[in-house]
C-alpha cells in the first residue's frame, strides 16, 4: 500500500517529478475524453469518408498526444522496486515504436493507421499497458478501485475492437465508458498531497 505519511522533506525535484508525473495523467484524461468525445458527436459515418474528408486530423494530434502524456507518468512515476521501473519503460519502448510505425502507416496521421487497418488497434496495446499499470498502481497504492477496471478495460476494449467484435455505438460507448472512468479517476488522483507519491525514500530499491 501507498504511504500517506511524510517521512522526509521533499526537495524541489521530489516536488518537479510528481508534478509532471501528474500532469500526465490529466494529459491522458484529457486526450482519451476528447477522442471519445469527437466519437461520440460523430457517429454513424463511414470510415473511409471520415479518413478522406480529413476529419481524422485531430484524433490524429490527440493519439500523438496520448503517447506523450503516458510517455511523461512512465518516466517520472515512483516505485519501490526499480525492477518494475525497468520493464514499464522497456514497455513504453515498445509502445513507441508502435507508435513510429502507425505514424508510417498512417503517412503522418497514426490515427489513419488505426481507422484502416484490423490491426491498428492491437499496436496500441503496449500503450493501455503502461497507462494500465499506472492506475492500477494507484489502484493498489490508494485505493482508486476503478484504476484496476481501467487497467482491465483499456487492452479487452483494444482487443476487440482489433479482432472487429465491435460495431460503431458499442465501440463509442465503450471508449465513453472509459473516458468518464479515467475522468473521475484523475480527478481522485491530482489532488492528493505531492508527498503521497514520494513515500519512505529510504525503501527505494
Amino acid at each position: 500500500m501507498g504511504d500517506i505519511e511524510q517521512y522526509q522533506p521533499l526537495t524541489k525535484k521530489d516536488k518537479i517529478s510528481v508534478v509532471l508525473y501528474r500532469l500526465g495523467i490529466g494529459l491522458s484524461s484529457v486526450f482519451i475524453g476528447t477522442l471519445a468525445l469527437i466519437s461520440t458527436l460523430g457517429p454513424g459515418e463511414d470510415i473511409q469518408n471520415i479518413i478522406v474528408s480529413g476529419k481524422v486530423t485531430y484524433p490524429g494530434l490527440l493519439l500523438s498526444g496520448l503517447f506523450l502524456s503516458v510517455g511523461l507518468s512512465v518516466f517520472f512515476i515512483h516505485l519501490y522496486v526499480s525492477s518494475f521501473h525497468r520493464v514499464l519503460k522497456r514497455l513504453y519502448f515498445l509502445a513507441f515504436a508502435g507508435f513510429l510505425y502507425l505514424l508510417l502507416l498512417g503517412d503522418g496521421n497514426p490515427a489513419v493507421a488505426v481507422l484502416s487497418n484490423w490491426f491498428g488497434p492491437l499496436l496500441l496495446l503496449p500503450l493501455a499497458g503502461c497507462l494500465g499499470f499506472i492506475t492500477a498502481k494507484e489502484a493498489f497504492c490508494f485505493k482508486l478501485l476503478e484504476g484496476y477496471l481501467l487497467a482491465l478495460a483499456m487492452p479487452v476494449y483494444l482487443v476487440l475492437a482489433g479482432a472487429g467484435m465491435l460495431s460503431s455505438v458499442p465501440a463509442i460507448a465503450c471508449i465513453d465508458v472509459i473516458a468518464v472512468t479515467l475522468f473521475f479517476f484523475t480527478l481522485r488522483k491530482v489532488f492528493m498531497p505531492l508527498h503521497y507519491d514520494i513515500g519512505d525514500k529510504s525503501a527505494y530499491q
